[in-house]
């Protein structure tokens, strides 16, 4: 398995060294990617009868396309990768601009992971629809392939219209891959019929490991290879801080078949970047 490092929006702070530090460390200890979590604006949860999401306001959040443009410049060989980024709160040709930059200036080291989201007062403030986000992302996932591939674009969809245009540059990967979060029925099925990839959020027991199988029988049914779509599993450090317990949990997601796997240091008690990276620094050579 390919083994990342989860970025710790909430907790590296605003310091753009500890950014810097965080994501070469990582490459220095032989990760292979960098996921990073996605919002763009915290809801003021004081001002909401109930709120029982799990950000508000005052978790941090770095642009993910911006961070990969500056971590381009100080890295060498680690993956960029979304983890997910919310794509049908954003325009579609926007993304495709951002997506193929970060691509050219990494030299196609973008893994571009995406989902629907939860959080209507994004949507809200974007100005894009929260009714019709599932199958407005379909048609974007559609509309980017065709952006990353072709110089010109003609395309008139349910909710894309794009008159003889193109983006330029190109990205390196022609197309970038498209990884999916969620675990809707509806969103499996995407999964199945048009993802390079899927985050699952469950563990790989056996109910876990039967949902894998239901998305790759699904897969074959829209004639595909099931071996085509990765699966990244995830390992969080809030959970345990036993390396038994990672070593096993990294057992089992290899068992189920996945082809990455991550370790998340958030929400475990750690302070500032160091207590950090040492943290996957133990989680690295423990499962190593």
């Amino acid at each position: 398995m390919q083994l990342g490092a989860i970025f710790p929006q909430t907790e590296i702070g605003a310091d753009p060294a500890a950014v810097k530090d965080f994501a070469q460390a990582a490459e220095a200890l032989g990760y292979e990617h960098l996921l990073v979590f996605d919002h763009v604006l915290g809801a003021d949860h004081t001002q909401r009868a109930e709120w029982n999401r799990p950000y508000n306001k005052d978790d941090m959040f770095h642009e993910p396309f911006v961070m990969f443009g500056y971590l381009a410049a100080v890295t060498e060989k680690i993956e960029m990768c979304t983890g997910i980024i919310i794509l049908p709160q954003r325009q579609t040709a926007l993304v495709a601009k951002q997506t193929a930059e970060v691509d050219v200036l990494t030299g196609g080291r973008l893994r571009l992971g995406i989902g629907v989201g939860w959080n209507e007062v994004e949507y809200e403030a974007l100005g894009e629809s929260w009714e019709n986000r599932g199958r407005r992302s379909a048609e974007q996932i559609e509309v980017l392939r065709l952006l990353w591939t072709q110089e010109v674009v003609n395309y008139e969809g349910r909710y894309h219209k794009i008159t003889h245009a193109g983006i330029n540059p190109l990205p390196v990967q022609r197309p970038i891959p498209v990884w999916f979060g969620g675990g809707a029925p509806q969103v499996v099925r995407r999964i199945a019929r048009m993802g390079d990839g899927w985050f699952p959020q469950f563990q790989p027991d056996g109910a876990g490991q039967e949902r894998i199988a239901e998305m790759r029988a699904l897969a074959q049914s829209y004639g595909r290879n099931p071996a085509d779509v990765g699966i990244e599993g995830r390992v969080a450090l809030m959970d345990s801080a036993n390396p038994d317990d990672w070593n096993r949990l990294a057992a089992a997601w290899d068992e189920a078949g996945a082809t990455h796997l991550s370790i998340n240091t958030m929400r475990a008690g750690l302070k500032g970047p160091d207590q950090h990276i040492d943290a996957i620094r133990k989680f690295k050579e423990a499962v190593s």
